[in-house]
């Protein structure tokens, strides 16, 4: 099968990998939609190597025995390989497994064969595959992942609805997809994002303000719009502490935030005057429960228009160079790859 590689210095192609196998209950999807992430920050630093990818929806090409999906049924693959067996997988929270398995060693399959997505194949988990109604497209149902998925579980968790003002920072793929969740949910939305075209697209999604952080009268302009209040609920996805700091800030007290873009840096909360005396509720939100899938996927059915707008290029794998390229100007939303084109 063919993969996407990243060959250092900027550079991309593909390349001749085995394909891989199903085993157990370990399912070989034919992938038909890529949706991109993060890993083009790997293209930007230089990086080398062929195990790319989290995101895919496709349909089941084989099965190794009977189990929860069969062949031809259309599938979106979620992220990570968790044990399936522990507490927090059984409660369908099994993003945060901690005994994750080795898909390689159970499977037999050469790394990275059938573990990375930017790819023709991968296996995954029978109940790891989620459905695809029929009147939704495999690249919609792709949403699912990391373009809806994180600020859905966000949103979830903190309840939010329509009495509600939310505060999204940083418009890349994720946060654009929170403006969808969040307008969805009949919310007031107000996006933090200083990209010309991803401040343009949010507004068209339905942001109901755009504030570029790098203005000093940032934090004012949001208390602004809310009385001097503060919002009631907010979403990080820039993954910067100045984002972090901002959002913090522009919650009113007793509100609520969710932590959704990654970032390594330190995080700079002050237990006095952002928990004790403000009493913010501040969550880590990594995905969403399973148990809400059904939920999300009707989001998807009744959104379509905007997923459109949402993913705004789509590119053949064989051009996954271009892909990247564009990404790293930011002058995108999602892209989705085609693996056979």
């Amino acid at each position: 099968m063919k993969v996407a590689v990243m060959l250092g210095e900027g550079k991309a192609g593909l390349a001749d990998r085995a394909d891989p196998a199903p085993r157990e209950d370990f399912v070989l999807v034919k992938v038909r939609a890529v949706p991109m992430c993060t890993e083009y920050k790997m293209f930007k630093s230089g990086h080398k190597g062929d195990w790319l990818g989290h995101e895919a929806a496709g349909e089941v090409a084989s099965v190794a025995q009977p189990g929860k999906v069969k062949v031809g049924d259309r599938v979106v693959v979620m992220p990570q390989y968790p044990c399936g067996k522990c507490a927090l997988c059984l409660s369908g929270d099994y993003i945060y497994c901690q005994s994750c398995v080795d898909p390689h060693k159970i499977t037999g399959n050469p790394p990275p064969s059938g573990s990375t997505t930017y790819a023709q194949y991968v296996v995954k988990q029978d109940w790891l595959l989620v459905p695809v109604p029929d009147d939704i497209s495999i690249e919609h149902a792709g949403m699912a992942c990391c373009g809806l998925g994180p600020t859905f579980g966000a949103m979830q968790r903190m309840a939010v609805d329509s009495f509600d003002t939310v505060l999204i920072t940083g418009m890349g793929p994720v946060g654009l997809g929170g403006v969808i969740n969040g307008t969805h949910r009949g919310a007031r939305v107000i996006a933090v994002e200083g990209q010309p075209y991803r401040a343009a697209l949010a507004k068209k999604l339905g942001a109901a303000e755009v504030i570029d952080p790098a203005d000093q009268g940032a934090l004012k302009r949001i208390m602004d719009l809310t009385g001097g209040r503060g919002v009631d609920k907010a979403v990080d996805c820039a993954g910067v502490p100045q984002s972090q700091r901002l959002m913090i800030d522009s919650v009113r007290r007793r509100g609520q935030a969710a932590f959704v873009g990654e970032c390594w840096d330190p995080l700079a909360v002050k237990a006095s005057d952002d928990f004790i005396r403000k009493g913010l509720i501040l969550h880590g939100s990594w995905h969403y429960n399973l148990a809400d899938t059904l939920k999300l996927m009707e989001i998807i059915g009744k959104e379509k228009a905007r997923l459109d707008l949402l993913i705004t290029h789509r590119f053949p794998m064989s051009k996954v160079q271009e892909a990247w390229e564009l990404q790293v100007t930011g002058n995108c939303g999602k892209i989705v790859l085609d693996p056979w084109a």
